[in-house]
């Protein structure tokens, strides 16, 4: 590939041109050595943190932020797809007419015969069938590994309650966290401990599903409001923590809480 590949730049769309951009950085001998030593392993870590970053522009409100997040997103597919074309597996535009054909199956009553169909039933039974054309027949089947904690057992839940494998109300969930809190109390051992405690947290995000609270989201504005009252504390004792008291530090703490109330 020649030096001057993004020379014409400006004939091009906005997405061949990010095409070319990124295949000049892959190019054997006038790429990027970082972007080079790259494989799809070594940047999922950053596509994951680029779907974060979208998340938190939407939480902000901000639309210039939301488009550069996802373009930020969008490089990462990129890159993944070039990495594919590299090794001779697949391309960008088999990315793209993958989820395209995969959209037009999934919305019969939108580009199909069935305009009456219900469409989240109808949703779930294409999926169902598209795994058992992929060999993955169980019911908890497709469900992402890479997924955060929270929001992994929160899918697992939903899948298992779609056969039938579900508490009928919250209160078998409500009473499973007390059980298991005593069984955090009662651990011997460090190994014990851990998985009692992870048993926990599926008890908690399980209670969430019930009364219908998406446990990944409501952590994430929990994290946020504690990093906000932190933030407060530490503007209203301009002093270090650690030379303070703890019953010092709650009186900021209730006085920070008194004030986003009032």
């Amino acid at each position: 590939m020649s030096r001057d590949t993004t020379s014409s730049s400006s004939s091009l769309s906005p997405v061949e041109r990010l095409l070319t951009v990124m295949r000049r950085l892959r190019d054997p001998e006038h790429g990027c050595e970082w972007d080079l030593a790259q494989n799809f392993s070594s940047i999922a870590p950053y596509t994951l943190e680029e779907a974060y970053e979208v998340a938190d522009a939407i939480a902000s409100g901000d639309p210039r932020a939301i488009c550069d997040e996802l373009g930020d997103l969008l490089l990462q597919v990129v890159f993944h797809a070039q990495i594919a074309a590299d090794e001779d597996l697949f391309h960008f535009d088999d990315v793209a007419t993958a989820i395209a054909d995969k959209m037009e199956r999934r919305h019969p009553h939108i580009f199909g015969d069935r305009p009456n169909a219900d469409v989240r039933e109808q949703w779930e039974v294409i999926k169902a069938q598209e795994r058992a054309a992929d060999g993955r027949t169980g019911a908890l089947a497709g469900v992402a590994l890479s997924l955060p904690a929270l929001a992994r057992a929160q899918k697992l839940q939903a899948r298992a309650a779609r056969v039938g494998f579900d508490w009928p109300d919250a209160e078998g969930p409500r009473d499973k966290i007390s059980e298991e809190l005593a069984e955090v109390a009662a651990a011997e051992n460090d190994a014990a401990r851990r998985e009692e405690v992870g048993d926990l947290l599926f008890a908690v995000v399980n209670y969430a599903r019930h009364l219908g609270v998406d446990a990944e989201h409501a952590l994430r504005e929990a994290n946020a409001k504690f990093t906000r009252r932190f933030e407060a504390v530490e503007q209203r004792i301009n002093a270090p923590m650690a030379d303070l008291s703890l019953d010092v530090l709650e009186s900021h703490w209730q006085a920070v809480k008194a004030c986003e109330k009032d």
